[in-house]
């Protein structure tokens, strides 16, 4: 048994959960908090395994959680790092149309921005030339300046050194088997640590520890699998990220051409489903229990009202082949060709939450509050470039539980 009462135990060391941990401290920094990860170092799963990419925040509908966070969460981010000496790549992001009927979707997006307060502007084809001459587009393209990209893993390094630093402990190989009313056990062994609240920020695993204490009950993940191909010395020498315009109906922003803190570039990702939570080669990390719930949960989404389930499937799978993932991308940047993408990266799962009544995919940040219990069950993109202001949001809701 754990002889140190805490007042607040974060399971999950992954950035959302550091940057909780930060909050809470400065906001008081008499707490005893402890963030519990389960591997033997951090950013193993998401926080180490996304693109790294800074997001505006433009994306999101005006009422969401994730436009509310996120352009704050970027200034914040960029000020840890500058704070920590951690490097950004300042490239922008454009927005680039292929066909016809995406011109209106474009112009959405630019107004969305507005009504977000972030800085985009409109431009037309000779001044997309001038920002990336590599890109091309119909008409229009959005520019997003306030976009950019750092090392996933050294971000999340940065945030704990800033909670350790504000007093937070942290320990790794701390898998928790269950959530109880005094605090959390550890898996494989009866060791209790109390606590006088904890944050659920296990990521993959959110739901199901939710679950065990009756919470998120209507919710299930739908782990997707997202991979990229890096280029090689003969890919285009790419300034910019290059976007398309997002499918509405998906919470995935399509193939795209990303530029790396260290000035490459890479192709991806897909969304494929996976076969488990760290399902992350082929036919890897299958665990039975797992893989019935992807494939009592699958169908739910693929023939929801609310999502082209069918035809993302249809999309997604042929892009294991290389040539496949490399060509969707010819009409963002018409000179890429295969030859030039030939290394696969790192594998991400995306823990991307499943509302079960209603039959469609969570498309914002969704935290559930149950007595002296606080689940993060919906972390997303764009969850790592918003990890601090996130932070902040759930702080102030486990900080009023501390004090009623």
């Amino acid at each position: 048994m754990s002889t140190t009462q805490y007042d607040v135990i974060i399971v999950g060391g992954g950035i959302v959960g550091l940057g909780i941990g930060v909050a809470l401290l400065k906001a008081d920094s008499r707490l005893r908090v402890v963030v519990l990860e389960s591997g033997h170092e951090l950013a193993m799963h998401g926080s180490g395994r996304n693109s790294g990419v800074l997001h505006a925040g433009f994306y999101y509908s005006p009422d969401s959680l994730k436009a509310k966070l996120t352009a704050r969460g970027n200034e914040m981010l960029r000020q840890l790092c500058s704070d920590e000496d951690i490097r950004i790549r300042e490239v922008g992001k454009v927005v680039v149309t292929t066909k016809d009927d995406e011109l209106p979707r474009l112009h959405n997006l630019a107004e969305r921005a507005l009504a977000n307060g972030v800085d985009v502007h409109l431009v037309d084809e000779v001044e997309l030339k001038k920002l990336e001459p590599f890109a091309w587009t119909m008409e229009a393209a959005i520019w997003s300046p306030r976009t950019a990209v750092a090392n996933p893993s050294d971000v999340t390094g940065a945030v704990a050194k800033v909670f350790l630093r504000l007093g937070g402990e942290l320990k790794l190989n701390s898998k928790v088997g269950r959530i109880t009313d005094r605090g959390v056990v550890l898996a494989g062994s009866s060791q209790e640590i109390s606590g006088r609240h904890v944050v659920n920020a296990a990521g993959l695993y959110a739901d199901q520890l939710a679950h065990a204490v009756g919470a998120g009950t209507d919710y299930e993940i739908l782990p997707f699998k997202g991979i990229y191909l890096y280029g090689n010395e003969t890919a285009p020498a790419l300034q910019r990220h290059v976007y398309p315009v997002p499918d509405p109906r998906n919470p995935f922003l399509g193939v795209h051409l990303t530029v790396t803190v260290d000035g490459k570039s890479k192709v991806g990702p897909t969304a494929i489903p996976a076969l488990s939570r760290l399902n992350y080669s082929k036919f890897g990390g299958i665990k039975p229990n797992e893989l019935w719930s992807v494939l009592t949960t699958l169908p739910k989404f693929l023939f929801s009202d609310h999502h082209d389930g069918v035809g993302l499937i249809r999309s997604e799978v042929p892009k294991y082949i290389r040539s496949v993932l490399v060509n969707q991308a010819k009409a963002l940047v018409p000179t890429v060709n295969p030859s030039q993408y030939d290394s696969w990266g790192k594998t991400g799962i995306r823990a991307q939450l499943f509302n079960l009544r209603e039959k469609h995919l969570e498309m914002d940040f969704v935290v559930e509050t149950l007595g002296n219990h606080t689940h993060v069950l919906n972390a997303v993109s764009p969850a790592w470039t918003s990890s601090l202001s996130f932070g902040e949001y759930v702080a102030k809701s486990v900080l009023h539980n501390l004090q009623s």
